[in-house]
């Protein structure tokens, strides 16, 4: 036995003695030695009160506003790669220079003085930006521009005449032309520092006070008060993508959403979701090959069983070739009923429809499949009869894109008493909306808010209090060129929003969300204060009421409670 049990440590022993000659490989290779030693050396020229404040280190990732492109010509993503190094450059040499100085002596506790440097620093940096910019237009320096860009897109073709056709009655059935797409946003050059440095306080401070990050932000919304309860934001989980750059016909469908009963823990929710995900592998693993002959459907798709192909997107769900609206609703609602679950009971869709990318500007027109085009107002009467096809669908995400105004009235006239329509690219930046005081550009149930650019804590805070107060949904969602850290999971929680956006259950950088998302829901459950998420209702914003001061009654939950008993087991 003591043979034995001498053995063991020696064993251990050597191991401990290589791992301590790899760690010192390690830090070596990194110049960890010197730079500890300068660290240190500055913080004994410092004298600060606090020596272990001082060395406390906390690091943050901000996603870019840049998109993740699919089937791009390499000189575009190349020079979207330039000028994304470009601003994490500028945003790196701000951070060092000019805002640590700015920051210094600043409590981190105190996010809204922090927040309000921030803001000051950055409408500096603007200005500047905007007086060189005046200044290079003087001096004649603005060729770097090329004029083409600026051109708005070409109107729609006139209808062509037939045989016969009187002028005056072509006029009379000519269309209305449709509004030229808005310039994007201006986006400064190195403005994710603002968000990069709000979120570091924030973090600092909660590791100093020895709270959650959802806890800080949480007492951030709620004035230093701390809730007695948090709820965990429902899920919204993209389970297929159908959309643009799909190799099908069909392009109406960026994502296929699912979002589990409120009755459900966003753990049950998710290994429910994975289940349905397993056997989408398995049916298209086991598509049959294509048959010769198919017949064309109402919506010009070919009813046809075809052999179906999928890849992984960059949202974390599958990308699958179909030709029909119908087709990936079908799939899944069968899939279902296979495993005893109920669209609509159980679990419901959300579509985002991302209409800014399916806009053909030479016809005027959006493509909703491959050669199939639909004008502004026949897109309305697309979405009515889809949601009374499939009712278990109750969002609608980016329906339009944000210049077709009268068709958000029309689509919100028609279907906001039955599901969400939710701005989400089609929404104004964060930043613009608190800069013009108002969120109600649009009219739509809800909107996607993401932590980007000059963001802070203290905009988020705001911009989810005004949502509240117009009863109106906040969805936070993810960046689609994501990072793998999980912070904005502790923020959706801090800021109580309805639902949280993360992609599919698949890529390191969703996963790592989603886990966080279970640790937290663990924890609120361990320490009593986990609350539970009402039913789906959905409120009929009325601009005649609201100016009279008067609050329409909320409509009753959409389906009970306790249908998801049966299945809470998943």
């Amino acid at each position: 036995m003591g043979e034995e049990g001498g053995g063991r440590s020696c064993g251990t022993t050597r191991e401990l003695q290589k791992l301590k000659q790899q760690a010192m490989e390690y830090y070596r290779e990194n110049d960890v030695p010197r730079r500890l030693e300068e660290l240190l050396n500055s913080t004994f020229y410092l004298q600060p009160a606090d020596v272990y404040g001082h060395l406390n280190i906390c690091s943050v990732v901000i996603a870019t506003h840049f998109e993740a492109h699919e089937n791009t010509s390499p000189e575009l993503v190349e020079a979207e790669e330039l000028e994304r190094v470009d601003a994490v450059s500028t945003a790196v040499q701000w951070v060092n220079e000019t805002l640590t100085e700015e920051l210094r002596g600043l409590v981190p506790s105190n996010q809204a003085e922090v927040d309000q440097v921030l803001r000051t620093f950055y409408e500096n940096k603007v200005q500047e930006d905007k007086e060189r910019k005046e200044l290079e237009k003087n001096l004649g320096d603005s060729t770097a521009l090329s004029p083409q860009l600026l051109l708005p897109p070409p109107p729609p073709p006139p209808p062509s005449k037939k045989k016969g056709q009187k002028q005056g009655k072509m006029e009379t059935s000519a269309e209305k032309p449709i509004i030229p797409a808005e310039p994007p946003e201006p986006v400064l050059c190195g403005s994710m520092a603002i968000g990069a440095v709000s979120l570091a306080v924030a973090k600092t401070s909660a590791v100093l006070d020895n709270n959650p990050l959802y806890l800080n932000i949480a007492l951030l919304k709620h004035h230093q008060e701390q809730p007695e309860k948090l709820t965990i934001p429902l899920l919204m989980v993209s389970l297929v993508s159908c959309g643009k750059s799909s190799p099908g016909k069909l392009n109406l469908m960026k994502e296929v959403i699912c979002i589990p009963h409120p009755g459900l823990t966003a753990k049950q929710g998710v290994e429910m979701l994975l289940e349905i995900q397993k056997q989408i592998n398995k049916a298209i693993e086991m598509s049959p090959p294509p048959k010769p002959e198919t017949k064309k459907s109402h919506d010009g798709g070919k009813r046809g069983q075809q052999q179906i192909t999928s890849k992984m997107s960059h949202l974390g769900c599958l990308t699958i070739n179909y030709d029909t609206i119908e087709q990936p609703l079908l799939l899944i609602q069968g899939i279902c009923a296979n495993l005893g679950l109920e669209l609509g009971t159980n679990l419901h869709l959300a579509i985002n429809c991302a209409a800014h990318e399916l806009m053909d500007y030479s016809k005027g027109k959006y493509e909703v499949m491959m050669g199939i085009y639909k004008n502004a107002a026949e897109m309305v009467d697309l979405y009515v009869d889809l949601i009374n096809k499939f009712p278990s669908i109750i969002a609608l995400i980016d329906p339009f894109r944000k210049e077709d105004s009268e068709q958000w009235d029309s689509i919100y006239n028609a279907l906001g008493s039955r599901c969400y329509i939710i701005a989400g690219t089609a929404s104004k930046s964060i930043s613009k909306l608190l800069e013009e005081g108002s969120i109600s550009i649009l009219k739509y149930s809800g909107l996607i808010i993401k932590h980007t650019n000059q963001t802070t804590m203290s905009d988020l805070v705001e911009i989810t209090n005004l949502i509240d107060g117009k009863q109106l949904i906040a969805v936070f969602g993810s960046t689609e060129g994501e990072s793998s850290d999980d912070s904005l999971v502790d923020l959706a929680v801090g800021l109580g929003v309805r639902f949280i956006k993360l992609g599919g259950l698949s890529r390191g950088e969703r996963v790592t969300k989603y886990n966080r998302l279970f640790t937290i829901e663990e924890e609120l459950g361990q320490n009593g204060t986990l609350g539970f998420n009402e039913e789906h209702t959905f409120f009929y914003w009325n601009e005649e009421a609201e100016k009279a001061g008067e609050l329409p009654e909320v409509p009753e939950p959409i389906f009970p409670t306790e249908v998801v008993e049966e299945h809470a087991k998943l």
